[in-house]
């Protein structure tokens, strides 16, 4: 009899140490009155999708709590030497740069949270096809001023936009700082993004995204992946513009390019520090000059022949791009060579619309 209780007592204790080493760890305890101590299954969380604050711009999850499902900001800034260096950029989470008058450049910098927008310098007026972009985004668009000639088209696009030439909740002002130091004025203007969410919800504005609008704008790799494009190594990407010029370089260390204007390095006055960018495009468009001589005719739908480049992670492959159907309602589409939509790596996006002929890659 005693024999067996030792050949059971043996057992008991072999089959206490199998459960506390397979598939769980046991917390430390004490048996109370002969009985054994409780043990816990400590899961590790294993992340297989976005979470509900996922940033719909750069897929990466880093919205604050009142920016989920909401509509992004587009702001217009001014890109000529004159007004360098801007400020407030560096923390757009996608840059589009198009050719303006003399083959000058101006960008647009789209803000997914419209809670967070930085205050930014300098505002620049508006062109066609900027509004045109932004409208895929769902996006408030802000600017000072307009070429006159388009406003009726631009209205047309019902899209809610803010001036400031009227200034609405004084929500632009002149940086004294600036005018101190000798800028021109017109290089003086900025955009009080601090104080936007509040001048939206005054208004009443709608600021839940449309229902077409609540996935990702782009088609984004796996979380935890870095995906490289089929293509041919690519290091610089040199974009001419026609007066302007904008040069990327990729660091193999961050897996970021950084961006130089005209030569010398695109820094965002509040840094001090280079725009940086997980993915870069360089989309193939016609230019040329309207029938008033003077602005620009861009063609902003592309469509399933229009050329492009993605540019990731040190590689160039190239794309087609298009709006479908050429409505401005519609998100900016990449696809591969093959026809398929592109899947990009998650991050910041630069965009760049040039004419053909007019991109390097080194």
């Amino acid at each position: 009899m005693k024999k067996m209780l030792k050949y059971a007592s043996c057992f008991f204790m072999a089959l206490i140490l199998m459960m506390g080493t397979v598939g769980c760890t046991q917390e430390k305890g004490v048996a109370v009155g002969g009985e054994l101590p409780e043990v816990t299954m400590i899961e590790t969380p294993v992340k297989t999708g976005p979470a509900a604050n996922q940033n719909l711009l750069t897929g990466i999850d880093d919205l604050s709590k009142a920016a989920i499902g909401k509509r992004p900001v587009a702001v217009m800034v001014n890109n000529v030497e004159d007004a360098l260096p801007q400020y407030g950029i560096a923390e757009a989470d996608v840059i589009f740069e198009l050719p303006v008058e003399g083959n000058l450049t101006r960008l647009m910098a789209l803000y997914a949270d419209y809670t967070a927008v930085p205050n930014v310098c300098a505002i620049r007026s508006c062109r066609y096809y900027y509004p045109a972009i932004a409208k895929g985004f769902d996006a408030f668009y802000v600017h000072w001023g307009s070429d006159q000639s388009i406003l009726s088209y631009v209205d047309s696009l019902n899209i809610d936009r803010y001036d400031g030439l009227g200034n609405p909740h004084n929500l632009f002002g002149r940086d004294a700082s600036r005018r101190n130091a000798g800028y021109s004025l017109e290089h003086t203007g900025y955009f009080k993004g601090t104080k936007f969410a509040e001048a939206v919800q005054a208004d009443g504005k709608r600021t839940d995204l449309l229902e077409a609008k609540k996935g990702t704008a782009f088609q984004f790799c796996n979380f935890d992946e870095l995906i490289t494009p089929s293509g041919n190594p690519c290091s610089r990407v040199h974009v001419k513009f026609g007066a302007a010029t904008a040069t990327l370089h990729y660091d193999a260390e961050t897996k970021l390019y950084s961006k130089d204007i005209n030569g010398h390095a695109h820094i965002d006055g509040n840094t001090g520090e280079a725009l940086k960018f997980t993915n870069v495009f360089v989309l193939e468009t016609t230019n040329t000059v309207r029938e008033d001589g003077v602005h620009r005719k861009i063609d902003w739908a592309g469509g399933s022949s229009a050329v492009g480049y993605y540019i990731s992670n040190g590689t160039v492959e190239r794309i087609h791009w298009s709006k479908a159907n050429g409505r401005e309602s519609e998100y900016l589409r990449f696809y591969k060579e093959s026809g398929e939509e592109l899947i990009i790596n998650r991050g910041k996006s630069y965009i760049a619309y040039t004419t053909a002929g007019k991109t390097s890659f080194e």
